[in-house]
């Protein structure tokens, strides 16, 4: 870039540039420098796709997850049509996945199966979009939004993949997410009948029976309807409702109290008082 300097409508010469003032002279530099680095803009290093996917890998395998996951993006970047870029997409998410960042992960999967329906390892996008909503389900007393998502995803897994070698871990994650949806509805349940909102607490408790037949809570909701139903004073139902108990879990503490609830009588045996062992 040329600059060319006028003073008194005359092009200053080389020995009127001599006058300039230093501060002047400074100044032209420092423009000649930014015009100069405008000109050239952002430098782009162009890199073998290899080599900036094992960059990738190395930092992967270092704990270096943050660039890591720059590299592997990188690598679809500088080379989108190669057979590397498709394997970085999903490695990308691994490793925001491995950083916590759930989010960024989940984005990159839905991406990979999106572009790539058929790839051979589709079925482990899932199982890792599965486990990121898995990991950030909270406690029974606060939303089990995340639960949702976690069940919805694996459960597509197993439907889609059912032979594939992450069904089996996704199944066993189904039945803990719905242990988990169960216990949010005995925890709201239990304040219902704490309240003596008895028909609320028997509408929980029979969807805890009805919807998640095979979890930990079912013994428990059928004993609290036994509790709800006789304290309404429908007696006939809470009988029912010890059946059930006992037909299904005969072995339950949950069974025995329901049965000297009902039977209003006491069935454990009472304890022997400790100076009897002397």
């Amino acid at each position: 870039m040329v600059i060319k300097i006028f003073h008194n409508n005359r092009l200053l010469t080389a020995p009127f540039m001599a006058r300039i003032p230093v501060v002047a002279v400074l100044a032209i530099s420092l423009l000649l420098t930014a015009c100069s680095s405008d000109d050239a803009g952002p430098k782009y290093i162009e890199r073998p796709v290899h080599k900036i996917y094992d960059s990738a890998m190395n930092a992967l395998n270092k704990g270096s997850l943050e660039f890591a996951a720059r590299e592997f993006d990188e690598v679809e970047r500088q080379h989108p049509y190669s057979t590397w870029a498709v394997r970085a997409k999903l490695m990308a998410a691994y490793a925001h996945y491995l950083r916590n960042q759930y989010d960024s992960a989940i984005v990159a999967l839905d991406r990979f199966i999106q572009l790539h329906p058929s790839n051979k390892d589709v079925p482990y996008a899932y199982y890792l979009k599965g486990l990121s909503y898995y990991e950030q389900i909270s406690s029974v007393e606060r939303d089990q939004k995340m639960t949702e998502l976690a069940m919805r995803s694996l459960r597509e897994l197993v439907s889609r993949y059912p032979n594939s070698k992450y069904a089996r871990d996704a199944k066993l994650k189904i039945e803990l997410t719905l242990d988990h949806l169960a216990g949010k509805d005995m925890v709201v349940g239990r304040y219902y009948l704490k309240q003596r909102k008895y028909l609320a607490a028997i509408n929980r408790f029979k969807m805890i029976v009805d919807r998640y037949q095979t979890t930990t809570h079912v013994p428990e909701a059928l004993h609290r309807l036994v509790e709800a139903y006789l304290a309404l004073g429908i007696v006939s139902e809470a009988k029912k409702m010890a059946a059930v108990l006992g037909h299904n879990y005969p072995g339950s503490e949950w069974y025995i109290d329901s049965y000297e609830m009902v039977g209003n009588k006491s069935f454990r045996p009472e304890e022997s008082p400790w100076y009897k062992f002397w």
